[in-house]
């Protein structure tokens, strides 16, 4: 009942955001019975159910190689949907200014211009009459060259209009509309994929940690989040996140949840790339809420086979201060859920402790466990403006460094992406922490 409860107006409002695409896109701009009508009204049924597949693919165990092809084209066209909306919804605005413009021009030209003799009418010449004989008039009648008889002179007609915003500006404006909106959601689109493709960037913060010895000053963290590998993102996708964190020189490699988005038979040779992490201190991986949605378990086994330690609820001692790690918060269906108790009960206070934590959510849980700082992902830093509203208003930090108490959070924007993949006004990243001893 939840299910149709949640499904069933998200399938209205995909569909009924076709219809309007249709609307403006086809039907305001063609007509009836024209190939690029019948083009249009196909393409308006065939986008949405490759996007359909293209989702449910997965879900639905179909052969990997199907899944690739359906994912770009469906994933792609679910985006131009996005900005195809937002470009019209705007152009609803230019559209309605416009025909009131139109309109008030058009009652303009139907005013009768004034006459150019001072106002005055001027005298309608008229050619003489064909003179033709007519019988002598009777005494009783009047003469027809009487004044009385004159004949009255009317003005000219005034020539009729067209009606108010003629079908050819109105087929004008929405084509006009219709293109401005689909080359500014074109546009979108294409940098956005640009900007996945090109890998992630690197940023640079430095973290003091009140408990850091001067040994640690300077560790360097290389932070990584949301790799996503999957349909659409794959073995060239792991290779630039690799060759981006090796640039860096880190002591250590930080890899917090969200590596896959599918099983371990169909992804395992995407991550082969991972085998060349290369940091004094290893590469370390905690679970993130996909890991659970593709087998967990196969994965924290093939991590392992990579060279990576997996941190399940568990801490390490690092010169310096101890490293932890807890499961991802979707762990708890398969009663696998995060445990700082298993992870921090039994460790030093006056060391400092960093945790890997995939979802910033657990935060509070890490400020009454005095965790000195604490490494997320899960956000994408919203990946899609203005989807970065939403994840702004559901998490306590979106991206960047933020103190809660004793608590520092770190949150990176990902490497990779979900569904579509494209970036638009959160670009990927991989994040370089540099912790900084107060005694150094």
């Amino acid at each position: 009942m939840i299910f149709a409860l949640i499904v069933v107006p998200v399938l209205g409002l995909f569909f009924g955001v076709h219809r309007y695409l249709w609307c403006r896109l086809v039907r305001d701009t063609t007509t009836p019975g024209s190939r690029p009508r019948r083009t249009g009204t196909v393409a308006a049924f065939v986008l949405p159910l490759t996007t359909l597949a293209a989702f449910l693919s997965g879900r639905a165990g179909a052969p990997f190689p199907l899944q690739q092809a359906l994912a770009w084209p469906g994933y792609l066209w679910l985006a131009l949907v996005l900005y195809l909306t937002l470009a019209l919804l705007v152009g609803e605005v230019v559209r309605a200014v416009c025909l009131r413009a139109v309109r008030a021009r058009e009652r303009t030209e139907q005013v009768p211009s004034p006459s150019p003799a001072h106002g005055r009418e001027p005298r309608a010449q008229t050619p003489p009459p064909t003179p033709e004989p007519t019988p002598d008039p009777s005494p009783d009648e009047p003469h027809p060259s009487s004044p009385s008889s004159a004949p009255t002179l009317l003005p000219p007609s005034t020539p009729a209009l067209p009606p108010l915003a003629t079908p050819p500006r109105r087929l004008f404006l929405a084509r006009a509309v219709a293109a401005g909106a689909s080359l500014a959601a074109t546009a979108a689109v294409g940098y956005g994929t640009a900007t996945t493709l090109r890998g992630p960037v690197v940023k640079r913060v430095t973290i003091p940690l009140a408990k850091l010895p001067r040994a640690a000053h300077g560790f360097r963290i290389a932070v990584v989040s949301d790799i996503h590998l999957g349909p659409v993102l794959g073995r060239a996708h792991t290779r630039r996140v690799v060759e981006t964190i090796n640039r860096t020189h880190p002591d250590l490699v930080a890899i917090v949840g969200d590596l896959v988005d599918g099983s371990v038979a169909d992804l395992a040779p995407a991550t082969t790339p991972l085998r060349e992490l290369h940091a004094r201190h290893g590469a370390f991986f905690v679970t993130g809420n996909h890991e659970y949605y593709s087998g967990a378990d196969q994965w924290i086994d093939h991590v392992r086979e990579l060279g990576i330690h997996p941190l399940e609820n568990a801490r390490i001692e690092l010169p310096g201060f101890d490293l932890a790690g807890i499961n991802d918060v979707a762990g708890q269906t398969e009663h696998a859920g995060p445990d700082y108790d298993q992870a921090l009960g039994d460790r030093d206070p006056a060391r400092a402790v960093v945790l890997m934590a995939h979802q910033p959510v657990t935060i509070h849980d890490s400020v009454r466990y005095s965790v000195d700082l604490q490494l997320s992902g899960h956000t994408h830093g919203g990946q899609m403006w203005p989807f970065t509203y939403i994840a702004d208003a559901t998490n306590p930090t979106i991206a960047g460094l933020e103190r809660y108490g004793d608590t520092q959070l770190y949150v990176s924007r990902g490497a990779g992406t979900w569904g579509p993949p494209v970036r638009l006004g959160a670009p990927p990243d991989v994040a370089v922490v540099e912790l900084a001893s107060l005694h150094a």
